[in-house]
């Protein structure tokens, strides 16, 4: 078994475990990972399918209700945008992706932080939320990141957390299965990674089971903002790789 397999594993674990406990950042916490040492063209189906997997867990043992009126203009918005970002991503190179990667985890894991201390937004309407689901379809389709962009702008937008949770993990589930549709449809996936989409299924569902578990018996707050923290020092690391190698 080389490297390859032994990053997937470590990736997949470590986001299945965060994902179970927290609810959030299969994505950004495989990519985290992988982003290191793998290319975009396989960190995104990777990414995508493990998220994809994590969501459908959530769905069956964690149902929320739809919210159909706040939904739909997110859901508009990603689906115009992840044709965008499935064009992008075979062109994509790694130091680009990883410059990419950072700037996310650099910008949004701090101001979810700080969430709480900034004032909500009410102007835009529906159209700014469209405007939002635009941006996370197409980092979605990039990367697996369907959730980041929406999250933030629902936090800020002041929405209570029960409204909050039903929307993005609706939005999550519906994007992501979109985007690995479009990437078996446009041949992204590949028949030569069906090896490795099973070995992170697999590796991923122990993990998020194993999170869910503690879930009671840990401050979901504290453990988010632990994670929030990592991933932000991941960024700026990513960003200074992806820079230097740009330059």
């Amino acid at each position: 078994m080389d490297s390859t397999w032994w990053v997937l594993i470590a990736g997949a674990a470590a986001a299945g475990f965060v994902q179970g406990l927290s609810g959030f950042a299969f994505g950004l916490v495989a990519t985290s990972i992988w982003a290191w040492w793998l290319p975009p063209q396989l960190v995104a189906p990777m990414s995508v399918f493990g998220a994809l997997t994590g969501q459908l867990v959530a769905f069956v043992t964690q149902r929320r209700p739809m919210q159909w009126p706040r939904l739909a203009p997110l859901l508009l918005g990603g689906l115009c945008g992840l044709p965008l970002g499935v064009w992008l991503l075979p062109r994509l190179d790694a130091a680009t992706f990883q410059l990419g990667v950072g700037l996310m985890l650099a910008v949004w894991c701090p101001v979810m932080l700080l969430s709480s201390r900034i004032p909500h937004i009410t102007g835009g309407g529906r159209a700014a939320d469209t405007a939002v689901g635009l941006a996370g379809g197409v980092t979605g389709a990039i990367g697996g990141f369907t959730g980041p962009l929406p999250t933030l702008w629902c936090t800020l937008r002041g929405w209570d957390k029960d409204t909050l949770r039903g929307v993005i993990q609706n939005f999550n589930l519906v994007m992501l299965a979109v985007t690995f549709t479009s990437y078996v449809i446009t041949g992204i996936v590949k028949p030569a990674m069906v090896p490795q989409l099973a070995v992170v299924a697999a590796v991923l569902l122990v993990p998020v089971l194993l999170g869910a578990r503690l879930y009671a018996g840990i401050s979901q707050e504290a453990f988010k903002r632990v994670v929030l923290t990592l991933l932000a020092c991941t960024g700026v690391a990513l960003l200074g790789r992806g820079l230097h190698q740009l330059l």
